[in-house]
C-alpha cells in the first residue's frame, strides 16, 4: 500500500513537470518595439503553490542608440581670460548680490559651495586664460552648429569645444536665451556626426531614454533611466533656476556637474532633450534629472539662426493648476486644466474672447492640465500664429481661436532695439579695472541716462548692472532679452564704482 502511495507521487510530481516542460515550450523569443537590437529571453520560475511556469525577461539593447549619440556630445570648457594682478584673479569675488527684497518675499536661498581655485591654461596665441567651468553640448549639423546651455557659457571670454575624438575648436556664440537656458554655438567644420531632434511631445512616461554627456570633466558618457514625468516645473527644487519657462522632462537617468548642456535621447538615437538640472542638495546626483523639451530647443535654436533672438509668442494671460481647492471655490466641472485668473488688457486672448474664470484644456487638439504643459505648448510658437483653444466656461466646452502677440503687444517679429540705446540709457561693457577693482566678473556699465525708466528709479550714471530679476548681465544684449521676457517688472542689483552696492525695482507696465 505504502508503495503505491509513492509511485503515485512520483507519477504525479512528473506529470506536473512534463506539463512545464510543456508551457515553457511554447513561448518564443520575441523582439523588443523599442530596439530592434533587443530580444526577450523566456525563463521558468516556481510558483508559490509549487508549480513552474514561464516568465518573460525583455533586456533593451541600447549600443546603437549610444554609438549615434557619443560623437555627436561635445565637451564645452569655459575660460576667463587672466588678469596680471598682485592679489590674482577674482572669479566672482566677495560681493554678493543677494537681492535682499527677493529673499525677503521668496526666502534667503542656501549659500553656494566655496569653488576650487580656477587652473591656468596658455591659449596658443600666447595669452593667458583660466578654466573657470565646463559642460557638455550637442551636434545638431553636420556643419558645426552645437547647442548648449545658457548658464554653461554665459561667463566666457573663451569657447572651447572638443569633440569625442578629441580634436579641438574654438566657437562662436550665435546666441542665447536665458528664458529657456537655451544657448546656440558654432564651430568652423563641417561632416561632423549630429543627432536629429526627436518629437519630445510623443515621449511617455516610463519610456527608457539616455543621458549622454561629460560629467566631470570625462570623455563622453552614457547613463540610462526612464521618463520618470513630462511638463516639470523645478519650483525650488534647484534655487539657481532663473528660467522662466518651465517644463521639463524629469528623469532617472544619472546626471552630473558637466552633463549640463548635454543629450536626452530615445532608444532610436534621437535628440528629445538638453539636460540642464538635476534636484540634488549636493551638487551631484541623487535620483531626478530635468531637461529642456526638444520641442522647446528646437524652436529656440531656429529663431536664434534666422533672427539672432527667439521670437516669444505671448497669450497674454494670469493662469494657475486646477486644484481642488480651486474647483470649489470657482464651482469648476472637473480637477484638470489650467485656470485663466486674469487676462491682461490688449493681450492675445483677451482680443480672441477669454475671460477670468475660464479654463484651458487644450491646445490645438492636444490635452494640457497644468501651468508647464500650456507654457510648453505656447513656446513652441511665434508671434503672429494662431492657436485653438480649448476651453470649459460656466461647465460648457468651447473652442476659442487666439492669435498670439509679441513682447511688446504686436503680432510682428521683434528685433532687439540699438544696443546702446534701452530704457533711456546707454551702455558700454566693464573695463578690466572695474572688474579688478570691485572685484565683480560680468556686468554693463551705465554710461549716460536721459529721461526713462531708469533714471525715474533713481540710478545715476556710472552704475553697473550686474544682475537683473536674478540674471547675470554680461552685454547690453543679455540685459535687453531679459527686459524683453520681463512680464511686469526689473529688479536690478549691481555697484558703482565707489564700491557702494544698490538695488532698483522698475515697473514696466505703467
Amino acid at each position: 500500500m505504502e508503495m503505491r502511495k509513492y509511485a503515485l507521487a512520483i507519477a504525479a510530481s512528473m506529470g506536473c513537470a512534463a506539463f512545464g516542460a510543456y508551457l515553457y515550450s511554447r513561448y518564443e523569443i520575441a523582439t523588443n518595439n523599442n530596439s530592434p537590437a533587443a530580444t526577450t529571453t523566456t525563463v521558468p520560475f516556481e510558483s508559490s503553490i509549487g508549480h513552474f511556469v514561464a516568465q518573460t525577461y525583455a533586456p533593451t539593447d541600447f549600443t546603437e542608440a549610444a554609438e549615434q549619440s557619443v560623437n555627436a556630445v561635445v565637451h564645452v570648457k569655459i575660460k576667463k581670460e587672466q588678469k596680471n594682478r598682485q592679489n590674482g584673479y577674482n572669479f566672482g569675488g566677495s560681493m554678493d548680490f543677494s537681492d535682499p527684497f527677493f529673499d525677503f518675499f521668496f526666502g534667503q536661498r542656501p549659500r553656494q559651495r566655496q569653488q576650487p581655485v580656477p587652473r591656468q591654461e596658455k591659449d596658443e596665441d600666447g595669452t593667458n586664460f583660466v578654466l573657470v567651468g565646463a559642460g557638455s553640448g550637442v551636434i545638431i549639423s553636420s556643419d558645426g552648429y552645437i547647442v548648449t546651455n545658457n548658464h554653461v557659457i554665459e561667463s566666457a571670454d573663451k569657447i572651447e569645444v572638443t569633440l569625442n575624438d578629441r580634436t579641438t575648436f574654438d566657437a562662436t556664440l550665435i546666441g542665447t536665451d536665458p528664458t529657456t537656458d537655451i544657448a546656440l554655438l558654432k564651430i568652423e567644420t563641417d561632416g561632423l556626426h549630429y543627432l536629429q531632434f526627436g518629437n519630445s511631445d510623443a515621449i511617455k512616461v516610463g519610456e527608457w531614454v539616455l543621458a549622454v554627456g561629460n560629467p566631470f570633466n570625462l570623455t563622453s558618457t552614457v547613463t540610462a533611466g526612464i521618463v520618470s514625468a513630462k511638463s516639470r516645473t523645478l519650483g525650488g527644487v534647484n534655487e539657481k533656476s532663473n528660467i522662466g519657462i518651465e517644463s521639463f522632462i524629469q528623469t532617472d537617468a544619472a546626471v552630473n556637474p558637466g552633463n549640463s548642456g548635454g543629450a536626452l535621447v530615445n532608444t532610436r538615437g534621437e535628440l528629445i532633450g538638453i539636460n540642464t538640472a538635476i534636484a540634488s542638495t549636493t551638487g551631484s546626483y541623487s535620483g531626478y534629472s530635468f531637461a529642456v523639451p526638444a520641442s522647446i530647443a528646437q524652436k529656440v535654436v531656429q529663431d536664434l539662426k534666422q533672427y539672432g533672438e527667439v521670437q516669444r509668442a505671448l497669450l497674454g494671460v494670469s493662469i494657475a493648476d486646477v486644484t481642488p481647492e480651486l474647483q470649489k471655490e470657482h464651482n469648476l466641472r472637473d480637477v484638470k486644466g489650467v485656470f485663466v485668473a486674469e487676462v491682461s488688457d490688449g493681450g492675445a486672448a483677451k482680443e480672441a474672447g477669454i475671460i477670468s474664470g475660464d479654463v484651458i484644456v487644450s491646445v490645438n487638439g492636444e490635452s494640457v492640465n497644468t501651468v508647464p504643459a500650456l507654457q510648453e505648448k505656447i513656446g513652441t510658437r511665434r508671434p503672429g500664429e494662431s492657436v485653438k483653444l480649448g476651453i470649459i466656461r460656466e461647465g460648457k466646452s468651447k473652442e476659442i481661436v487666439a492669435t498670439l502677440k509679441n513682447v511688446r503687444g504686436t503680432t510682428g517679429i521683434v528685433k532687439l532695439d540699438d544696443d546702446q540705446k534701452l530704457l533711456g540709457a546707454t551702455f558700454e561693457p566693464i573695463s578690466d579695472s572695474d572688474r579688478e577693482n570691485l572685484r565683480i566678473r560680468n556686468g554693463i556699465k551705465v554710461t549716460k541716462l536721459a529721461e526713462g525708466k531708469l533714471k525715474q528709479s533713481g540710478m545715476r550714471e556710472g552704475f553697473i548692472i550686474v544682475k537683473a530679476n536674478r540674471m547675470g548681465v554680461t552685454s547690453t544684449k543679455d540685459f535687453q532679452q531679459i527686459v524683453a521676457t520681463a512680464s511686469e517688472g526689473l529688479f536690478i542689483s549691481g555697484i558703482y564704482p565707489n564700491g557702494k552696492v544698490a538695488y532698483y525695482a522698475i515697473n514696466l507696465e505703467e
